[in-house]
């Protein structure tokens, strides 16, 4: 068997036993399992878009909110649309996006480290405390799957590939900006340092953000506000501070306080993201990679807005895997079965809670 399918066979059978899980303690509790995989928090946003298009607002009375579907970009409400809209169509692409994501991160991790870390950088990413993401109506698999084959076409320096999938991945949520990132840097050192002639650096460099500068633009245009998009962001409550909000919120843990079980974990995640970026770096692995990964961590860090999303954040960070993928890559084969085994459970059963029992936002 080819190793690409086989990772995506070992990411399909973790996250349909964490769908499963999740869709049997759904059922206990009374709920419809299709209602929580398609259409909790976010989800009910996006499918609203893929039905009705732009144009809700949300008033928060208590909390002075307002909250505006502007904040969601397009891509994914429009493929929702097309796959027939609903719960089923929602899951439906994610499940899809899920699947080119797998192979992906496999292809990305086998340029970079070798064909056993690509597998096992594909199951520890399948079992990370938020992977439950993975089985909802959610942008992250789409944003991974297009980052990973835009990064993969970076590493094999098929520029314009590389800058398309950016680009289309800059429609997708807010971060996409980071692949678009990836590109335009890799381009400007492929010709301020290597001093690459390759056909189409320059243009990979000046393409990869044009999708995440459109939506702004357009949002900023409907508002008649140049700064529309951002204004919107407010509003929610996001806005970039520098880590100001994050460390309050750690401090606050740290502190020994009264705080909730999935804000504990948030603060434990984002811990050890920050400690797995140094170890990252210090391994100097290929530049994409690098920037990808940096701009996907000063974003969830140096945001201020719901901490216990940050974790979340982070899923498309999957190079962040790669010293412990690694590390896994030295142990016996065994060894690497059961750490996988019961991070799953350990996953499961987080997914669990947050979706079913504390309903708290992702």
């Amino acid at each position: 068997m080819p190793t690409a399918a086989l990772a995506l066979g070992v990411f399909a059978a973790i996250r349909v036993g964490g769908a499963a899980v999740l869709a049997l303690a759904a059922w206990w509790a009374g709920r419809s399992p299709v209602r929580v995989l398609g259409h909790s928090w976010d989800s009910v946003w996006y499918l609203a878009i893929a039905r009705h298009g732009y144009g809700r607002t949300q008033i928060w009375p208590v909390t002075g909110l307002v909250q505006s579907d502007y904040a969601f970009f397009p891509l994914y409400p429009a493929l929702v649309r097309l796959a027939g809209g609903g719960e089923w169509g929602g899951l439906l692409v994610s499940w899809t996006a899920a699947a080119v994501a797998a192979v992906g991160v496999y292809r990305v991790g086998e340029l970079a480290a070798g064909r056993r870390v690509a597998l096992l950088l594909v199951a520890l990413w399948a079992v990370v405390p938020h992977a439950v993401v993975l089985t909802l109506a959610y942008t992250e698999p789409l944003l991974v799957a297009l980052a990973s084959w835009s990064l993969y076409a970076l590493l094999r320096e098929r520029w314009l590939l590389a800058a398309s999938l950016a680009l289309v991945a800059g429609l997708t949520r807010p971060t996409g900006i980071a692949v678009a990132a990836a590109v335009s840097v890799t381009a400007l050192h492929a010709l301020l340092v290597r001093r690459s002639r390759a056909p189409g650096v320059w243009a990979a460099g000046l393409l990869a953000p044009a999708g995440w500068l459109a939506y702004v633009v357009a949002v900023g245009a409907a508002r008649d506000d140049v700064a529309g998009y951002f204004a919107v962001q407010r509003q929610w409550g996001s806005r970039f501070d520098g880590g100001r909000a994050t460390l309050s919120k750690v401090w606050e843990v740290l502190g020994g306080g009264p705080v909730a079980l999935a804000t504990a974990v948030s603060a434990l995640l984002l811990g050890t993201a920050v400690l797995l970026a140094v170890l990252l770096f210090a391994d100097r692995p290929p530049l994409p990679l690098l920037v990808y990964t940096a701009v996907l961590l000063v974003i969830a860090v140096g945001g201020a807005g719901y901490f216990e999303s940050k974790p979340r954040f982070l899923l498309p960070a999957f190079p962040l895997l790669l010293p412990l993928a690694a590390v896994m890559a030295r142990a016996r084969p065994r060894s690497a079965v059961v750490v996988t085994a019961g991070l799953a459970g350990l996953g499961y059963a987080y997914g669990v809670y947050l979706l079913v029992f504390a309903k708290m936002p992702l």
